[in-house]
């Protein structure tokens, strides 16, 4: 069965995204892998290549790097799966144990994906400011992933905007910071704007790294992600545009192991003792002891009364209370004081 996204406390994706280079194979290796290193969704990208981009459409230098001189169309044609391709990858998810989902990214391919019924529609950086798209999604009332790469402040509000206004509300969606670069510079990642778009916009927020390593994750988490996304692929030295930027398996693993790790140690907002601390305050605080012999009838003050472990005694917080006052009986030295 699918994971829904309140089965652990922070949601962790795996974009395989197009790192299965077209091979319907390699895509079902993926979702095991990333079973295997902890995900809770396996992720892909559905599109037309002909509805996504113009013939004339340039890669970007990213892509250029791996895949040459070649226009985009052709790029992610080379890429491309079938919808029954994508059936088949739901139904193997399902089987395998890990949730499954998929990016539309153009109105063809958007209108497939809905009828997958998924546990929640993810819109793309690319698609941040799409009002017809955004609308469509909107329309749909599912939980809503909106990635905000290349975005600014106000385009992700008009984004909410727009998807609040045909009845998506905001606690429905779940804004992710992102840098739209593979790998994205770790003085880019910039994490606390994930933080300011959370307080400002009242939604949900996650992260989509596109970094190397954890550190930026892990921060997003730290600082109240509900969801974290990262490239996955079995081997970086792959021929294609994503491979070198995304994790591989054991990277995957030890990002939610690191994860799962972080969580516990966040613990709760309620400020109180561990179960294990508890029988230390006993041991590890101080009381109101005697500093010297104290007869009764003398008066306690800072020259007389101290303050030593342990703790089973007047709590040094009542100091004034006890300063001052009358020894109803005489105390030893290193005797707790006692009141009458």
């Amino acid at each position: 069965m699918a994971k829904s996204m309140q089965r652990s406390p922070t949601v962790v994706i795996a974009e395989i995204g197009v790192n299965h280079n077209g091979d319907l194979g390699v895509a079902r290796e993926l979702v095991l892998a990333a079973r295997d290193a902890g995900a809770d969704y396996a992720k892909f990208q559905t599109f037309r290549s002909t509805e996504l981009v113009t013939s004339e459409a340039d890669v970007a230098d990213y892509q250029r790097v791996t895949m040459g001189n070649i226009s985009q169309r052709d790029m992610l044609a080379s890429f491309e799966l079938g919808h029954q391709d994508f059936r088949d990858l739901k139904s193997f998810c399902e089987t395998a144990g890990i949730g499954f989902l998929t990016t539309a990214h153009d109105f063809e391919s958007m209108d497939f994906v809905f009828g997958l019924n998924l546990d929640f529609i993810k819109v793309s950086s690319g698609d941040l400011t799409n009002r017809p798209f955004l609308e469509s999604v909107g329309k749909q009332g599912t939980p809503t992933l909106l990635s905000t790469g290349m975005g600014t402040y106000e385009e992700v509000e008009d984004a909410l905007e727009v998807l609040e206004g045909v009845g998506l509300g905001r606690d429905q969606v779940t804004v992710l910071q992102c840098t739209t670069n593979y790998p994205a510079p770790l003085e880019e990642a910039n994490v606390r704007a994930m933080v300011e778009m959370g307080k400002r916009l009242s939604v949900p927020v996650g992260y989509s790294d596109h970094t190397s390593g954890f550190e930026a994750a892990l921060a997003a988490v730290a600082l109240g992600a509900s969801v974290i996304e990262k490239h996955f692929t079995l081997d970086k030295s792959l021929p294609g545009p994503d491979h070198a930027a995304s994790a591989d398996m054991p990277e995957l693993q030890g990002l939610v192991q690191r994860i799962r790790s972080l969580e516990i140690a966040l613990g709760s907002p309620e400020k109180t003792p561990s179960p294990t601390e508890a029988p230390n305050r006993l041991v590890v605080r101080k009381s109101l002891v005697a500093l010297r012999s104290i007869q009764r009838g003398e008066i306690f003050s800072s020259q007389n009364v101290g303050v030593k472990r342990p703790g089973t005694g007047i709590s040094p917080m009542l100091w004034h209370d006890v300063i001052g006052r009358v020894a109803h009986r005489g105390f030893s030295a290193d005797e707790l004081i006692e009141l009458s």
